[in-house]
């Protein structure tokens, strides 16, 4: 008896998806590689300060229809132009004040992730509910990119980008990995749901099974961010904080701020003085605690005793706890990116050093090799060494939680500090190293994520702008202009409950690193099985 099947017994053939090109032979060759940079370029288009998260989806579809059937090697050079299209505007702050080049290193360096991400995409693009898996592959290259080399730099994880967006409750849900997730899956949703039903039309008949996997990669996430909502709440479970943040901005623009070190600080000093006055009068509620922001006294109050005295004679004024953003300069070892919190009788009493210092801005890894091509490294003439201990202060009666300017992009940092305690969150920042480029705003995005994430109210005083209060649901209630001295207060309800994305932590990241495993596990072993010889 024959092994072969009858041709009645034989699935039928898939209708042909590719149809003859009317374009020129040499436009069919750069169409994909241009849709690429195109999908990257409205990921891009998707963050602050524009209002248009929602581009992310086509965005995604876009790149969807590069990739889908392409092998490994078109896949990656494909990704390496998509990253190139999106990373290339949005880190261009990172040369405002020292050049193109190291913009130029750390976008081609940050893109071979992105290109990694999409030849995984590209694997698993011929699996039936292929979306999926895909979104998972993406996932991936962020969770690597969140942590080698140096640490990681996750700035631009699509996440980040929603923070206006329906999507956003599910990043109390999973996190940001679960959040940048439903983005992608929505838009590799749409251009399947396009293409099954451009390629059955010649048929005649839609197939159900792939149309309706199309669908539901579309709709689910949608749906699943309507149904998360109720975890979205700005309720006060614990009572209120009146909380006041500061903004005294700097003599001038970039990286040569710091040699007017003291008028730095005396700018937030005179600040809060201003404040007290305001309070004094009755125009301005009295706050329960002061923020002041990242690097607001570079001089080191241990051991400049006029630096002392000015931040003493300000925290007496405003009367409440204080939390100051020092640089500390030991006789030996590294220096410290340090929060004292200071109190109006007994000075300062607790400090928080920062625990993941920024490479190539607070320390030089390879400094000699890094000097051969950017001279701007000897700025940093002594290295920032990290802190270990999580930063939670009580200040008047009320847990804040600290995460230190580049920290909020990290997911740990900012969790750890409510899984010990927290109840508000702090993000004391200095961007007045990029000037008025967009950092700051996508820097902000964060902080209004993490706000859902973790369902905490978060305060974000930065030395130039723009600082903000933000409420635990990521409603912006006060806020701040650039380069404008300015003193934020506002009232914020507090919580303790943990949402599940809190108590779950890592665990989310790790099952769609495993679904994405497992789509790779099963594209390898049909192309094992396509490559054997034919049997009878």
């Amino acid at each position: 008896m024959s092994a072969t099947l009858t041709t009645a017994e034989a699935p039928p053939p898939a209708p042909e998806e590719r149809r003859p090109s009317r374009l020129p032979r040499w436009a069919t060759r750069v169409r994909r590689p241009a849709a690429a940079v195109a999908a990257g370029a409205l990921l891009f288009l998707s963050f602050p300060p524009r209002p248009l998260w929602w581009l992310a989806v086509p965005g995604f579809a876009l790149l969807g229809w590069a990739l889908r059937g392409r092998r490994l090697r078109a896949g990656f050079g494909l990704g390496y132009l998509a990253g190139l299209g999106f990373l290339l505007p949005l880190l261009v702050w990172t040369g405002e004040e020292v050049g193109a080049g190291p913009w130029l290193a750390l976008v081609a360096a940050e893109s071979l992730f992105v290109a990694t991400a999409c030849l995984l995409v590209a694997a698993v693009s011929r699996l039936p509910a292929w979306p999926v898996f895909a979104a998972a592959a993406w996932i991936v290259g962020e969770a690597v990119r969140a942590r080698v080399p140096f640490g990681g730099f996750p700035w631009g994880k699509v996440a980040f980008g929603q923070a206006d967006g329906v999507f956003l409750p599910l990043a109390a849900v999973g996190g940001t990995p679960l959040l940048g997730f439903a983005v992608a899956l929505c838009g590799f949703g749409l251009y399947e749901a396009v293409r099954v039903l451009r390629t059955y039309r010649a048929a005649g008949a839609v197939p159900r099974g792939p149309l309706a996997a199309a669908a539901l990669s579309l709709l689910v996430p949608v749906a699943a961010a309507t149904a998360a909502r109720p975890l979205v709440t700005d309720a006060a479970e614990d009572g209120t904080a009146t909380v006041a943040a500061i903004q005294g901005n700097v003599p001038r623009l970039g990286l040569d701020f710091n040699d007017q070190r003291r008028a730095v600080l005396d700018n937030h000093a005179r600040r809060t003085e201003q404040l007290a006055a305001d309070v004094a009068a009755g125009r301005a509620p009295k706050p329960d605690f002061v923020l002041w922001p990242e690097n607001s006294s570079d001089l080191d109050p241990y051991r400049n005793d006029d630096a002392r005295a000015v931040i003493d004679r300000a925290v007496t004024a405003i009367g409440v706890p204080t939390v100051v953003g020092a640089v500390i300069t030991p006789a030996t070892g590294k220096l410290r990116n340090t929060l004292i919190q200071w109190d109006p009788q007994d000075g300062p009493v607790a400090t928080y050093d920062k625990r993941h210092v920024q490479p190539f801005g607070e320390y030089i890894p390879m400094r000699s090799f890094v000097r051969i091509f950017n001279k701007n490294v000897d700025r940093v003439s002594r290295d920032f060494g990290p802190g270990t201990k999580v930063g939670v202060f009580d200040l008047a009666g009320t847990e804040v939680g600290l995460a230190t300017c580049y920290e909020a992009a990290f997911d740990w940092a900012v969790r750890d500090t409510v899984t010990h305690g927290a109840r508000l969150i702090s993000v004391p920042s200095n961007n007045a190293t990029f000037g008025r480029s967009e950092m700051t705003y996508q820097q902000l995005a964060m902080s209004r994520v993490r706000a859902v994430e973790h369902s905490r109210a978060v305060v974000v005083p930065v030395t130039s702008g723009v600082s903000a209060i933000i409420r635990p649901d990521g409603t912006i209630v006060r806020e701040s202009r650039m380069f404008t001295p300015d003193a934020l207060v506002a009232e914020v309800p507090l919580r303790s409950s943990l949402t599940p994305a809190t108590r779950m932590g890592p665990l989310p990241e790790a099952a769609l690193v495993a679904l994405a495993a497992a789509g790779l596990g099963r594209a390898a072993y049909g192309a094992v099985r396509r490559r054997r010889p034919a049997t009878a």
